[in-house]
C-alpha cells in the first residue's frame, strides 16, 4: 500500500511538471538549451518593471534572469514582455502562477482602378465625406513622401506622425514598397494624376484623411508580433492627439492557438476597446488545396472583434454586379475557434496606387509599375511620381479602412461595433453560386463558392 501511494504521488508530480498548456504549440518541443525570442503574458497586477521601492523584489526581470534569460522589451498593452529564454527556462517560467501564456515572437508578412466606383466612394465624396480630420494608423512597411498625400496643392503632408519599430532602423520610410501603396488606397487624393493631360486619376477612398505611419515591416516585408503589438500600443497612446479612429493591419501570420491566448489578438482587442476600428486582412491562402482554401484566415484576422477583409476582383468595370472573389482570398471558419470570417470583402485585385521608388517591391517587379502612357494624355512623360499595381487582401483592407474613415467623418460618435455592423448590414450581397479561374503559370483551376466563409456579409 505504501509503495502504491508513493508511486501515485510521483505520477502526480510528473504530470504537473509536464503541463505545457501555458506554452504555445511550436515551443513545446524546443530543445532544453536552445534559445528563442518569446512573448510572456502575465496575470493582471504583475509588476512588469523594477521601479518603486518594492518593485525589484517582484518584477518579472528577476524571474527571467534567474532562468538565464533576458528581457528585451515590455508590452504593457497585453501586460507582457519580450524575452529571450531557452527550452528549460520556458518550461520553468510557465509553471509560475502569474504567467498566463508564453508564445514565440512570431514573424508576420504582408497579406499581399475601379475600387472607388465599386464601393460607391463617389457618393460619399459628393457629400464632402473624405475622411477629413480622421486619423488612420497604418501599421505596415512605412510611407514615402508623395504629393498624393499632401494637403491639396499645398506641400504639407497628411502623414502627420511617423515612427519605426524595426529593430536597428529608425527610418520610417518605405523600404519594402507595401505601406506606401496601402496609404494611397486609403488616403491618396490623386493630385499626381489630376489635370487635363491625364486620362485616369488614381484616388484613395478617404482622400482627406490623415495617416499615422507606424513602420513595422523591414525591407523584406518581415516583422514580429512584438513589433506590431508595440505599434498598436503607440496608436492607442496617440489616439487623442491625432484623432486615430482606424488601424489598418494589412499583414498576418498563421493561427497557433485560440484568439483568447494569442498576444496579437489581445492587442487588437485592446485597440477596439479603446474606440479604434481595427481593419485586418484575411490573408492570401485561398488556394490552399487540402482544404480548398477553407480555415486559412490568418491572425489577427481570426479575432471576432476586428473587421476581417477578403479580396474581390473588380473585373475592370465600375459596377459591382460582375465582381468575382479572388481565388487567393483566405476563407473561414477560423482555425481552432471556428469563427465565421471574413466579415466582408472589397476590391483588392490589380489595384493601382502609390509606388515607393527604390523599394524592394519596386525593384523586383518592374512589370507592376504603371507606365505614364496608361494615364497621361498622348503617352507623354510626366514629372510626377508614377504608380504601382498590387493585388491581395492587403489592398482590400486599405479600401475598407478608407470607407471607415469616411463613415466616421460623417458619424464621429459611432463605436467600432456600430461601424462593423453598418458595413456588414449594407454590404452588397448578390453573387453567383461559384466561379473558377485557371492559373496560367501552373494550369491549375481553382473553384470558389460564394458562401459565408468566402464573402462574409458581402
Amino acid at each position: 500500500m505504501k509503495k502504491l501511494l508513493v508511486f501515485l504521488l510521483m505520477a502526480a508530480v510528473t504530470v504537473a511538471y509536464a503541463d505545457d498548456s501555458k506554452i504555445s504549440p511550436e515551443l513545446r518541443n524546443l530543445p532544453s538549451t536552445q534559445q528563442a525570442q518569446v512573448i510572456v503574458q502575465y496575470a493582471p497586477g504583475t509588476q512588469l518593471n523594477c521601479s518603486g521601492i518594492f518593485g525589484f523584489l517582484g518584477c518579472v526581470l528577476n524571474d527571467v534572469l534567474k532562468l538565464g534569460g533576458a528581457i528585451l522589451g515590455q508590452l504593457p498593452i497585453i501586460n507582457g514582455v519580450v524575452a529571450l529564454l531557452d527550452g528549460n527556462g520556458i518550461q520553468s517560467l510557465s509553471n509560475q502562477s502569474n504567467v498566463v501564456y508564453i508564445s514565440a515572437d512570431r514573424p508576420l508578412t504582408p497579406s499581399d482602378d475601379n475600387a472607388n466606383e465599386a464601393i460607391d466612394a463617389d457618393f460619399a465624396w459628393q457629400s464632402n465625406y473624405t475622411g477629413a480630420g480622421v486619423g488612420v494608423a497604418l501599421i505596415d512597411s512605412g510611407v514615402n513622401n508623395h504629393s498624393d498625400l499632401y494637403q491639396g496643392i499645398l506641400p504639407f503632408t497628411r502623414v502627420v506622425y511617423q515612427k519605426s519599430f524595426v529593430p536597428g532602423n529608425s527610418n520610417s520610410s518605405d523600404q519594402y514598397g507595401h505601406g506606401t501603396h496601402i496609404a494611397g488606397l486609403i488616403a491618396g487624393d490623386g493630385l499626381s494624376s489630376t489635370g487635363w493631360y491625364f486620362t485616369r486619376t488614381f484616388k484613395g477612398i478617404a482622400p482627406g484623411a490623415n495617416v499615422i505611419n507606424l513602420r513595422v515591416l523591414d525591407a523584406n516585408g518581415g516583422a514580429t508580433d512584438s513589433q506590431v503589438i508595440a505599434a498598436i500600443n503607440q496608436a492607442i497612446s496617440l489616439k487623442s492627439q491625432y484623432n486615430i479612429r482606424v488601424i489598418n493591419l494589412s499583414l498576418g501570420r498563421a493561427v497557433y492557438e485560440t484568439y483568447k491566448l494569442d498576444p496579437l489578438c489581445k492587442a487588437v482587442e485592446k485597440a477596439w476597446q479603446n474606440g479604434i476600428v481595427v481593419v485586418v486582412a484575411a490573408g492570401n491562402n485561398g488556394r490552399y488545396q487540402p482544404t480548398n482554401g477553407y480555415a486559412t484566415v490568418t491572425a489577427p484576422g481570426n479575432d471576432p472583434y476586428v473587421i476581417t477583409v477578403g479580396a474581390m476582383k473588380p473585373m475592370g468595370t465600375p459596377t459591382r454586379t460582375d465582381d468575382l472573389i479572388a481565388s487567393y482570398s483566405s476563407k473561414g471558419p477560423t482555425a481552432i475557434d471556428a469563427i465565421a470570417k471574413p466579415d466582408l470583402v472589397a476590391p483588392g485585385n490589380m489595384l493601382v496606387s502609390l509606388e515607393a521608388q527604390g523599394s524592394t517591391l519596386y525593384n523586383q517587379n518592374p512589370a507592376l509599375r504603371v507606365p505614364y502612357s496608361y494615364y497621361v494624355n498622348g503617352g507623354s512623360s510626366a514629372s510626377s511620381p508614377s504608380y504601382f499595381t498590387l493585388s491581395g487582401t492587403s489592398m482590400a483592407t486599405g479600401v475598407v479602412s478608407g470607407v471607415v474613415a469616411d463613415l466616421l467623418q460623417k458619424s464621429p460618435y459611432l463605436t467600432p461595433d456600430q461601424v462593423k455592423a453598418r458595413l456588414m448590414k449594407t454590404a452588397y450581397k448578390s453573387f453567383p453560386t461559384s466561379s473558377s479561374v485557371t492559373d496560367p503559370a501552373t494550369g491549375v483551376t481553382y473553384t470558389s463558392q460564394y458562401d459565408l466563409f468566402s464573402v462574409g456579409a458581402g
